[in-house]
């Protein structure tokens, strides 16, 4: 327990480092001397109370969100290869955003009267909410939620959000065409304090609530019927991290749109370089999640400067390689056992 606790303590270090690098790099450049003494020029000051710092937060927050509800999907479904996307988080929340953008339906109107420039992200976080629910209640048997009809569940609904995000685009005009482009290849080029206000309270419950079901994931990666025996309330544990999970994703996409690959790599790293105990891995893909997606951002929106490069496309230009060579590594110790 003592070396896990030195772990996080330095993916807290990572985390932090991760912060003030992106703080203080960008078109209008501020100095680690800068930043600590507080002593900004006024332009210093704007860009980083009114653009920089907002956007860094905004970042920390969705990269700790899809970094632990990826440890606990996977965990959760003893697969590495899951991630909260398969229980249809992310289609359902993509086919809402995009019937906000292309549909002129009355409820949809009465969103952008109420809620202004947060209608989509509150339509996007609905629409994670109805699928990962739907999927829920289709995979529920006499009582019970049987694992193999929630995945089949998800891979039924994911293709059915699909086609009709398809149908959508396929009647979209130009101008809604590129709306929705924008928004399914992931940017945090929206922030400002109100949206991480908005997004704080979605992501600090899951954030904080799900370190607690380790000690169970540790017992259903035995099996659940081991899991039943240990005193493991299996149902209430896969209900609380769904739910969690469903929270935590729907309200990132629902922010910054599609970022992939964060919550499947991030704990195939932690589980790579250190161990598959959960006390580690659920709290550690928080903390490593948070520092890359902060990292990705910075990478963003200063590799193409003055442009900005969509944040999905990076995490999925760096994430795809690290996957294959996570596969590759998990291959090569098969064969050598």
């Amino acid at each position: 327990m003592k070396k896990i606790g030195l772990i996080l303590v330095a993916l807290t270090v990572l985390m932090i480092a991760a912060t003030v690098l992106s703080a203080c790099i960008g078109a209008v450049k501020i100095t680690f001397a800068e930043l600590f003494s507080g002593k900004l020029q006024p332009q210093q000051e704007a860009v980083l109370y009114s653009i920089r710092l907002p956007r860094v937060a905004l970042g920390l927050l969705i990269g700790a969100a899809l970094g632990i509800s990826g440890a606990a999907i996977q965990g959760l479904f003893r697969n590495p290869l899951a991630e909260p996307g398969l229980i249809g988080i992310s289609s359902g929340a993509t086919l809402f955003a995009v019937m906000m953008i292309v549909l002129e339906i009355k409820v949809f109107k009465m969103l952008t009267g109420t809620f202004g420039f947060y209608a989509l992200s509150i339509a996007a976080f609905a629409g994670a909410c109805i699928t990962a629910m739907l999927v829920y209640r289709l995979s529920r048997s006499k009582g019970k939620t049987v694992i193999t009809t929630l995945l089949l569940s998800g891979i039924a609904i994911n293709a059915l959000a699909g086609s009709f995000t398809g149908l959508l685009t396929y009647v979209a005009t130009d101008e809604q065409l590129r709306s929705i482009t924008f928004w399914s290849l992931g940017s945090l080029g929206g922030a400002s304090w109100n949206t991480v206000t908005w997004l704080l309270p979605f992501v600090l419950i899951p954030v904080v609530g799900l370190p607690f079901l380790s000690k169970s994931l540790n017992a259903i990666a035995l099996g659940e019927s081991q899991a039943l025996h240990m005193g493991i309330n299996v149902v209430v544990v896969r209900r609380l991290i769904i739910i969690l999970s469903t929270i935590a994703v729907g309200a990132s996409v629902a922010v910054a749109g599609m970022i992939g690959f964060i919550g499947l790599i991030i704990p195939h790293i932690l589980r790579m370089l250190f161990t598959a105990d959960h006390r580690l891995v659920i709290p550690g893909s928080a903390l490593l999640g948070a520092a890359l997606l902060t990292v990705a951002d910075l990478i963003a929106r200063t590799l193409v400067a003055p442009a900005e490069l969509p944040i999905g496309i990076l995490t999925a230009m760096i994430g795809t390689p690290v996957f294959i060579y996570i596969i590759i590594s998990e291959r090569n110790k098969r064969n050598l056992l």
